[in-house]
């Protein structure tokens, strides 16, 4: 029986503790996980990473957080109650609903997120689509279904609010508060990383499309006067992007300057492009084979997005590109129409002129780019599984073993660990044979394995092994720290000693 790329990350991944299904023992609700302790380890790597990275771009971003739950006139002034819909269809023989779109896309191998409703029918008729659950080929016809959680709050059950679809409004909020207090200085920046709640009518690829997750997002308001001024462009204009424009379909290496000039896309727009390219590529470490940037037509972007570019994955899990996060220019939209329902007044005055600030969105979904890290670095070799995840982002940094569980072993071996904890994530193991040991490890990504041995009660060295190669080196422990910090870095095992064989 062949098992596929996915199943063999997911039976790692619910192994380990990397995530697994919520509530499994009752049965669990499909599009909810949870984070197991290694998953947890590696989102707040990525987490912290972005926020690293993203909120230095300007000394004038910060972070804040909101709440998850917002009253329905929020959602209303932001168009979510009108047009936030998903295709649905349903079978007429076993009653099973899903989404049209995606049916026709994992059929079909094309992107239909954007058909009309009527365009939908006619393709799952013309191509004579089945079911996914009966293989029936008769459907009802496909009608919008508005994908946001509602609730009652309060003991009278007349407050209807909703579970927020997105991090984004949240900042879209807080934005008078925080204009004022930053000093009434444009550009800044509010970004936030929570939780946002689709009631997805199917979900599938299983961690990749979820009802509950995590977004990583970042509102940048600013002046649209400026729009073509970027402070630091000099440091990027010669960089070259991978977009994949909707004009000719393919990947063009193209100059952030000639990006300006030739395709009409704004500096400070195409700053941010850069920058976001940058992070996946140098901070993550993805192949750029991998890596596309991709421009929405506007058939397909949000009607209330002048500029969207989406970042996609490669992913061999997913039978090809798929979107991760995205880089929005939202114009003035979402602050003209909050001012319009709440009667607050959102306009600012800023160097003699009164406007609504404009608005870009960078926006990343963190299970998503979870999973895809997983699928990119996911590697099988004769003897082993292993993810070749890099060192920054790795869950388990150092692993230490005993050699065997006697003559004084396990106890030098744990007094190498309390010295190594406080600075490194760092797991003690002795269950097993040292090989089975090393292939636990190699399954969950840890790049530096210590084991202790009667050498060690001999001249104070340890076995240093690296999961990639697989070599090993001898090493004083005095020089434990200073090696561990170089591997970590990316410096290569044969710089520090001798190889054993």
């Amino acid at each position: 029986m062949n098992i596929s790329k996915s199943e063999k990350i997911t039976n790692i991944a619910t192994k380990r503790g990397f995530f697994f299904p919520t509530a499994e023992i009752y049965n669990a609700i499909s599009g909810f996980w949870t984070y197991g302790h290694l998953g947890t380890l590696m989102k707040r790597k990525f987490e912290n990473l972005w926020r690293d990275y993203f909120l230095k771009l300007n000394d004038n971003f910060y972070e804040i957080e909101g709440s998850n739950i917002l009253p329905q006139k929020v959602f209303k002034a932001s168009g979510h109650l009108d047009h936030f819909n998903d295709p649905l269809t349903e079978c007429r023989k076993c009653h099973f609903r899903f989404r049209a779109d995606q049916l026709i896309e994992d059929e079909l191998n094309i992107n239909a997120e954007e058909y009309p409703l009527e365009k939908l029918d006619k393709i799952l008729k013309k191509e004579k689509l089945s079911c996914p659950k009966c293989s029936s080929q008769d459907f009802q016809k496909t009608k919008s279904f508005n994908m946001m959680f509602d609730l009652k709050v309060g003991s009278t059950g007349t407050e209807i609010s909703y579970l927020s679809p997105e991090t984004a409004q949240n900042p879209f909020l807080s934005f008078k508060r925080e204009y004022y207090a930053l000093r009434e200085t444009l550009p800044f920046g509010l970004a936030k990383i929570g939780k946002a709640f689709r009631n997805e009518i199917s979900p599938r690829q299983g961690f990749f499309r979820l009802r509950e997750f995590t977004q990583a997002e970042l509102q940048i308001f600013f002046n649209p006067d400026k729009l073509d001024e970027a402070e630091s462009w000099n440091k990027i204009k010669n960089y070259k992007l991978q977009l994949y424009l909707s004009k000719n379909n393919k990947i063009t290496l193209t100059s952030c300057e000639n990006a300006n000039k030739k395709l009409n896309l704004p500096k400070l727009y195409l700053y941010y492009l850069a920058k976001t390219q940058q992070f996946y590529l140098d901070t993550l470490k993805i192949p750029k084979a991998k890596f596309r940037l991709r421009e929405l037509s506007e058939k397909e972007r949000a009607f209330y997005n002048k500029i969207h570019f989406d970042i996609e994955l490669d992913l061999e899990t997913l039978k090809g590109w798929k979107e991760v996060a995205g880089i929005h220019y939202r114009t003035d939209y979402d602050l003209e129409k909050h001012q319009k329902a709440s009667g607050e007044k959102l306009e600012v005055l800023n160097e003699g002129k009164r406007f609504f600030p404009h608005v870009i969105e960078l926006s990343f979904g963190v299970d998503r780019n979870i999973w895809s890290l997983l699928d990119i670095f996911f590697k099988e070799e004769k003897e082993r599984t292993l993810f070749t995840l890099p060192t920054n982002l790795v869950p388990v940094e150092v692993a230490v073993f005993p050699l065997v569980n006697k003559d004084n072993l396990p106890k030098r071996a744990i007094e190498v660990y309390n010295s190594l904890k406080d600075k490194y994530q760092t797991f003690y193991d002795f269950k097993g044979a040292i090989g089975k040991m090393y292939r636990r490890m190699d399954e969950i990504g840890c790049p530096i394995m210590l084991t202790i041995d009667h050498q060690t009660l001999k001249n104070n060295t340890v076995t240093l092994r690296e999961i990639k190669t697989m070599k090993q080196i001898r090493i004083n422990i005095k020089k434990l720290e200073s090696t561990i910090e170089q591997i970590l870095q990316g410096q290569k095992l044969n710089k520090f000693g001798k190889y054993i064989s």
